[in-house]
């Protein structure tokens, strides 16, 4: 086990017991809020191109199968809203962090058809384990906003969020360390 997986795990343990009470709050809310049950899983793309269930709060009503979320697309509900901007909707990821399928800071983990998919050099964000936050979440964390305002947000998302998000990802591969991480976790809480 490396430094960094003990760090994830530790801290995961520590901050476990007070996130449970606040994460079944968030479900019970999201629940009433969206009509269905408020924590959902979906398949993700992880360290080495293998699958998992990630675990987030559900923040839209219905069922979608559009790889990318726009509020033009999806359902998303007032109370959702605030949870995604907020970011707590990723707080039951603790549970993945637990399992050893996630890390606090890294790539974040995206859904069949984009990392699985990766060649040559680019599977290098494949050697990392998936974060909760890092690089490239917080360069495009307006990323629903940018989509809205395009033709095309599946053709846009493609040909120019993926490419700069996969560049982002493979620097952060390459030159992580852990003050990198820790100045992550600062930039996504403030």
């Amino acid at each position: 086990m490396n430094f960094k997986t003990l760090l994830d795990y530790l801290l995961a343990l520590i901050l476990f017991p007070v996130l449970l009470p606040v994460i079944l709050i968030l479900v019970l809310i999201s629940t009433l809020d969206t009509r269905s049950f408020g924590l959902f899983s979906q398949t993700r793309v992880g360290k080495n191109g293998q699958f998992f269930q990630i675990y987030k709060i559900r923040t839209m009503k219905g069922v979608h199968e559009v790889a990318v979320t726009t509020e033009k697309s999806h359902r998303i509900t007032s109370i959702g809203k605030f949870f995604r901007d907020s970011k707590l909707d990723e707080l039951p990821q603790i549970f993945n962090i637990l399992l050893g399928q996630m890390s606090f800071v890294g790539p974040r983990p995206d859904v069949p058809g984009y990392a699985d998919q990766l060649q040559g050099e680019d599977r290098i964000i494949l050697k990392v384990k998936p974060g909760i936050t890092g690089p490239a979440q917080l360069a495009f964390k307006n990323e629903e906003e940018i989509l809205v305002l395009q033709e095309n947000p599946l053709k846009y998302n493609d040909e120019v969020i993926w490419p700069e998000k996969v560049k982002i990802n493979k620097d952060y591969v390459q030159n992580q360390n852990f003050w990198s991480d820790l100045n992550y976790i600062f930039k996504t809480f403030f």
